[in-house]
């Protein structure tokens, strides 16, 4: 996962407590859950849109 091991990933969780203090961490989760939640919501309807419905012309010229 980009290089990252263990203790590495302790320093970033150390640093986000220090910054963002322990109380506001499961806000913080929400927040981030709910973000990623939305985009797969909306990546899959994308998708859903492409893969359905009528299909597109491949050219861009008027089809006689």
């Amino acid at each position: 996962m980009f290089g990252l091991g263990m203790p590495e990933l302790l320093v970033i969780l150390l640093i986000v407590v220090i910054i963002f203090g322990a109380s506001r961490l499961p806000q913080l989760g929400e927040g981030l859950g709910k973000a990623i939640k939305n985009f797969k919501k909306g990546v899959s309807s994308d998708k859903d849109e492409k893969s359905g419905g009528a299909e597109t012309p491949s050219s861009d010229r008027p089809q006689k």
